[in-house]
């Protein structure tokens, strides 16, 4: 049998070894970067603000504190203006966090904003439960929002205890009540939901689907518990880690459960209608990240910004962007991570790899390829490749793996700021540049 653990740790494992340059990053100057070429890109705007700091959570988040929000805000709006200035053009826009909606009118001005500068077509905004009321969700649909995500992660009471989110967020009963109360009042309502959680059951997992499958929602991402050191250290104490070896009886059983209903667009996101995604990094060869802790991807660079508050509102002031890290990747890399996203997202179009790579796509990457058709993971027609089930689950894990890496490098940047993060404060980092972490593991 190819699906078994050993097969699973052979790939990671490879994976990792292929991968392992992608973050080595050094310090850049913080100006805007070259346009990049070809078709416009997707904007990504990272609001790092949140009421609870949930402690499986890995991305780049504080507490919200109306004040220093009010001021992130206006220097957010800044560094998008400096981008189109720029000439950059976007087509859709992502509003991740944190949670974007604990400042509703800060976020309504900068959607306004962007449609404005950019015309966008496609606006995705994330948000909690507790924010799923009028006051916060009419303007949003007045503004133009065609994807409203819900981050629920479980409908389990216990396991929402876990997760420090039962006082802050509601019982999954009550959370239940009120997305079936907003069904249908955008195009697309994704729900965020976890699998592999530390005290997660099979029974516990296939009653979130089927809770899932009953609220009118027409899209669901369930993303496996991904951690890193700081995370795992956090979690010990109050939920335990994951099983690992659970992964792949969780994931069948998700892909199975959602049917036919339920089609995948990415290996962890199902729709039933509605045209959002739930990772831009898919919709579009580049995209620009602003905000404190965003990641840029242009014509082959990453791109980071400043993981300090501070820091950030201060670059904003002196008319830098907030960059201060960039990694180059050789071509072969650009040409991995092109085949990391695009079979993520299912499908490869040669004629758009050539078109963007050209002939040496192929040569470059032969073993990898070879690799996906030997395992029986994707087949091949006269368009491309597309996964099937059994890709699906490793490129999850490859996704995930990639994102732990992110995770990690994350840990590192915001080691630096830590007091900054967690205590009010008026000290500035330096603007000249930052201290950039060990290369992802």
């Amino acid at each position: 049998m190819l699906d078994t653990p050993l097969i699973d740790a052979y790939l990671l494992k490879l994976f990792r070894f292929r991968t392992r340059a992608f973050l080595h990053m050094e310090d850049a100057p913080g100006t805007v970067p070259p346009l990049p070429r070809g078709s416009p890109g997707y904007l990504y705007v990272h609001i790092p603000f949140c009421e609870v700091l949930c402690p499986f959570c890995s991305f780049h988040r504080v507490q919200h504190r109306h004040s220093q929000a009010e001021r992130y805000f206006t220097a957010l709006r800044r560094e998008i203006r400096l981008y189109h200035a720029a000439g950059f053009r976007f087509t859709g826009v992502y509003f991740g966090g944190g949670t974007p909606t604990v400042e509703p009118q800060d976020l309504v001005m900068t959607i306004n904003l962007v449609r404005e500068l950019f015309g966008v077509t496609e606006i995705s905004v994330e948000t909690n439960p507790k924010d799923l009321r009028p006051d916060v969700l009419g303007p949003l649909r007045e503004t133009g929002v065609t994807r409203l995500s819900v981050g629920v992660q479980s409908f389990d009471d216990r396991l929402l205890r876990e997760m420090d989110r039962y006082e802050k967020y509601g019982s999954g009963a009550e959370t239940t009540g009120r997305i079936r109360a907003v069904a249908g009042m955008f195009p697309t309502l994704n729900v965020d939901l976890i699998f592999n959680q530390p005290h997660q059951t099979l029974a516990s997992l296939e009653r979130d689907i089927a809770i899932f499958r009953g609220l009118g929602a027409n899209q669901v991402s369930f993303y496996p518990l991904m951690t890193s050191p700081t995370v795992e250290r956090r979690m010990v104490g109050a939920m335990g880690l994951p099983d690992q070896r659970r992964l792949r009886q969780f994931y069948h059983t998700i892909v199975q459960r959602l049917g036919r209903e339920f089609r995948p667009s990415s290996a962890w996101c199902f729709t039933k209608r509605g045209q959002g995604i739930d990772e831009y990094i898919v919709a579009a060869d580049n995209y620009v990240g602003v905000g404190s802790g965003a990641f840029s991807y242009l014509d082959g660079t990453l791109y980071s910004t400043t993981f300090s508050l501070a820091g950030y509102e201060q670059r904003i002031a002196q008319g830098l962007t907030g960059i201060t890290t960039c990694h180059h990747l050789s071509d072969t890399d650009r040409m991995r991570y092109s085949l990391l996203v695009r079979m993520f997202g299912l499908h490869m179009d040669e004629a758009a790899v050539r078109a963007q790579h050209g002939a040496k796509f192929f040569r470059k990457l032969w073993g990898e390829l070879l690799t996906l058709r030997v395992l029986g993971a994707a087949r091949r027609d006269e368009r491309g490749w597309h996964l099937n089930e059994r890709g699906m689950y490793w490129l999850m894990l490859m996704m995930s793996a990639f994102f732990e890496s992110v995770n990690n490098y994350r840990d590192a940047m915001r080691a630096h700021v830590n007091q900054e993060l967690h205590e009010p404060t008026t000290m500035c980092p330096p603007i000249g540049g930052t201290l950039s972490p060990a290369p992802a593991k």
